[in-house]
């Protein structure tokens, strides 16, 4: 990968999960859309995971570590896969879908997980059905901030590609495609 593109990309993440810690409605931040972006945008698999996770690694350092963690960076890396199938489709229609993919992916992981662990439901289908009930007013947070951070990430690549060529993904025949 082109440094500057890599530099561009890394940044563009960083950003992202710096705006974890300015103050916004619940659950209206940019996880989803980072893992998203650099699973669709990091050519190397290792760097779309690690950037990311990285990113979310260090804002929780500013945040607080809390009980769900593992269950949340599951959830956070099977969106990165989600954002490698976007790679050779990085089209409005796709990226808004798979944005919706990695909402409802996250809501279904992260609330089955406080469930499971049992602290604040009990261990029966009523009490799972209780948990994603009490969850579904976050949802709409959810759904904002991913459509408002995967806008920015993906739209604000596409502005730098066209005005900036050398960040473009070099086209080659490498089995990894270009984007």
């Amino acid at each position: 990968m082109k440094k500057p593109r890599l530099a561009v990309l890394t940044a563009m993440i960083l950003t992202a999960a710096a705006a974890r810690l300015l103050p916004h409605p619940p659950n209206f931040t940019p996880i989803a859309a980072m893992a998203l972006f650099g699973g669709a945008s990091f050519a190397d698999r290792r760097l779309a995971f690690a950037v990311p996770l990285a990113a979310l690694l260090l804002s929780d350092l500013c945040l607080g570590f809390y009980r769900l963690l593992p269950i949340v960076y599951g959830s956070f890396a099977l969106i990165v896969c989600i954002g490698f199938w976007l790679r050779t489709r990085r089209r409005v229609l796709p990226v808004v879908v798979t944005a919706l993919a990695g909402s409802f992916l996250f809501f279904l992981i992260t609330n089955f997980g406080v469930w499971a662990t049992g602290a604040l439901y009990p261990q029966t289908w009523s009490g799972l059905g209780n948990c994603y009930g009490a969850a579904i007013p976050f949802f709409r947070n959810t759904l904002l901030g991913d459509g408002v951070f995967t806008a920015m990430l993906f739209g604000g690549l596409a502005l730098a590609e066209k005005h900036f060529p050398i960040l473009r993904a070099p086209c080659t025949a490498a089995p990894v495609p270009c984007v």
